[in-house]
């Protein structure tokens, strides 16, 4: 699988257009359609994966739904997908947001994070649905999950789950007691 990212909008948000063969999946199309459309190619878009619906990740969905006749994944249904060549698990990360979720793609050990985990930090929990104790939830199951895992955030760096454990200050148990 190859993982490109687009960087998109003043926010500086982290598109990602992951394909296989000729297949692809857009995930959290922040803005900048043109940029996005230019990387995708010539391929066949599948679907779009949305991580939260903040306006900076999904600025550009109408235009991607539109333009490709695709649709969006419903993350609130089956927790297990396929599509097309594509294997992944949704993941409910909430905390950042009331629907923050992470796409975990097991075979190819990524996560696509979104606001959820940064490299060194973590998604706001003061916007609207925002909640530091549900974060804290989420944390403690995501640190479950096998440590050579790459995260892919929605802003900032790619990062693995094991330097987030042993850097990021929001992984350590009791810095919210």
């Amino acid at each position: 699988m190859i993982v490109k990212k687009v960087i998109t909008g003043y926010l500086l948000e982290n598109c990602y257009i992951i394909s296989k063969d000729n297949n692809c999946i857009i995930i959290d199309p922040g803005s900048d359609f043109d940029n996005i459309k230019k990387e995708v190619g010539n391929k066949k878009v599948l679907k779009v994966l949305i991580t939260h619906y903040h306006f900076d990740h999904t600025g550009a969905l109408t235009l991607v739904k539109d333009y490709y006749n695709c649709g969006v994944i419903d993350y609130t249904s089956v927790k297990k997908q396929k599509i097309g060549p594509f294997t992944f698990d949704i993941i409910d990360t909430k905390g950042h947001s009331k629907n923050s979720v992470t796409y975990y793609f097991k075979d190819e050990k990524i996560m696509f994070t979104g606001d959820f985990i940064f490299k060194g930090n973590i998604g706001r929990c003061d916007l609207e649905g925002g909640n530091v104790l549900v974060m804290k939830e989420s944390i403690d199951k995501i640190k479950k999950y096998p440590y050579d895992i790459k995260i892919y955030p929605g802003h900032g760096d790619s990062t693995t789950l094991k330097e987030e454990i042993k850097n990021n200050p929001y992984m350590e148990g009791d810095i919210y007691e």
